[in-house]
């Protein structure tokens, strides 16, 4: 889908980070609990869980591009499974990408508010929670995704938060308010990114000077 486009490239390159770094990250979080318990035994367990964690998503993604017998119920499972890591948050993203393919955006919502709870970061849940506004946007719940929106958000992801305002005025008919935010979209440097938003602030200034 090509609001997906780069977002997608966003959760790669946190992928690949997690994937390269995930194991020294949860070290120095609990190397506090050297005095405590046994640091090496733990230290361990934790690597050994953290590689399980790895080894069993990519055997999920892959029996899920696949679409293997029940690859659905067993994606769910290793989100249940794994609430705990990363991994988690990913396979809901894989699980909701595929509801909006089949158009159940109500089945995408649940998955992608499952992701904002599972994100290890807060990249993580500043893409899940724009995906999630543009999934309430096609269910016509307008307010929930100007809430979903007003969420904090690291600064680097103004732009796309500004666009997706836009397209959400723009569906309930507010013209100005879209323009506006169309234009804040741009001036944070959207034009870069995605270069629709030009035509969308060019389609608008038709409809005015028309």
């Amino acid at each position: 889908m090509e609001t997906y486009q780069t977002e997608e490239q966003q959760v790669e390159a946190i992928k690949g980070y997690w994937k390269e770094n995930g194991n020294s990250l949860i070290a120095g979080l609990v190397i506090g609990l050297g005095g405590f318990i046994g640091w090496n035994y733990y230290q361990d367990s934790v690597v050994e869980a953290q590689q399980v964690a790895s080894y069993q998503y990519q055997q999920t993604m892959q029996a899920f591009e696949s679409e293997e017998a029940d690859f659905r119920a067993n994606t769910q499972a290793f989100i249940d499974a794994n609430s705990t890591t990363a991994y988690s948050a990913f396979a809901a993203f894989a699980l909701a990408k595929d509801a909006v393919e089949h158009e159940d955006f109500a089945g995408a919502e649940t998955q992608l508010k499952k992701a904002v709870e599972l994100a290890a970061n807060e990249n993580i849940k500043a893409i899940a929670y724009l995906r999630l506004a543009r999934v309430q946007i096609q269910l016509e719940a307008f307010d929930n995704a100007l809430a979903t929106l007003a969420q904090t958000m690291p600064e680097t992801f103004k732009a796309s938060i500004e666009e997706t305002k836009g397209d959400t005025y723009l569906k309930q008919g507010n013209t100005e308010l879209a323009r506006t935010a169309y234009q804040a979209a741009a001036d944070a440097g959207g034009l870069q990114a995605n270069p629709t938003l030009q035509i969308k602030l060019d389609d608008l200034a038709v409809n005015v000077a028309g």
